[in-house]
Formats: C-alpha cells, structure tokens, sequence
C-alpha cells in the first residue's frame, strides 16, 4: 500500500490533477467518486470490510454505499473543508484493494 501524507486540503488545480491521475474517480462538488462492480455480492463486502479496516487505521472514513453487487465511495475531509492529499492516498489504495479482490 501507498505511504500516507498529512490531510492537506488541495487547491483547485491539484484536485483537478489528483482527480485525473486517479482511474475512474470523479469529482462530485467536495467529494470524489467511484463505483466498483463485482461479481458477487459477497465479494463486494468483502471488498467493504477491507478498506473499512484501513480506514479506520488511519482515521479516515468514506461514505460507503453496497447496493448488491456495487460499491459507491465518496470520500472527502471535513475538517479540512475539502479535498485532500490523504483522499487521493486513500482512493488509490481502495484501487489496489479492488484489484487483488
């Protein structure tokens, strides 16, 4: 997994580069985005329950959504008022997790 930085809140320009750099994230408003489908319903909270687990090592929770075999994150800071560096880490180790899955 990706080291993890200080939840510094991004600016427009590096959301809009993080946003990008990250596979099929979207940014919605202050939050980003993402659907991950899976072939079983199982298997998708499976997926739940691991990044669950990293989350709340690290303190840092999204909004997760299981609607049978999908799974929506939105992932956002609120203390920071945004997005921010520790988002995009955490999005990007959300992906590695759904790639071994």
């Amino acid at each position: 997994m990706e080291g993890f930085l200080v939840a510094n809140r991004l600016n427009d320009e590096e959301i809009t580069t993080a946003v990008a750099e990250l596979t099929g994230w979207k940014l919605d408003g202050k939050f980003i985005v993402k659907k991950y489908r899976f072939r079983e319903f199982l298997k998708g909270v499976a997926f739940v329950n691991e990044i669950a687990a990293l989350s709340a090592e690290k303190n840092h929770h999204p909004f997760i959504a299981i609607d049978y075999k999908m799974v929506t994150l939105r992932l956002t800071s609120w203390n920071a008022g945004g997005l921010t560096d520790l988002d995009v880490a955490l999005a990007k180790n959300y992906d590695a997790i759904y790639e071994k899955m």
